[in-house]
């Protein structure tokens, strides 16, 4: 009985952290539209263009060393900087 209870409240903070993930990325979409239109139309050399297909790019090596049973060190994946890994 014990077991369900924790099961149960385990999954509520599950799904109640979702929902606020979720709506938390809703939120800052919809507030970062403007300033991708202004990014956008600034854009003149293709510097933004070149950026994301890089990082389309860097993703799908990560998917396929993920799929191939190649894992990504704990280092790598804790580091502070490991947003910046797609630029070059």
């Amino acid at each position: 009985m014990q077991t369900l209870a924790v099961d149960i409240a385990t999954t509520f903070v599950d799904d109640a952290a979702a929902l606020v993930t979720g709506f938390g990325r809703a939120v800052l979409r919809f507030a970062m539209t403007p300033i991708d239109r202004v990014a956008n139309a600034c854009d003149i050399a293709g510097v933004l263009t070149e950026r994301r297909a890089t990082f389309r790019m860097w993703q799908a090596s990560r998917a396929r060393a993920r799929q191939e049973g190649r894992r990504f060190s704990l280092l790598r994946r804790l580091s502070p900087f490991r947003h910046l890994a797609h630029l070059t």
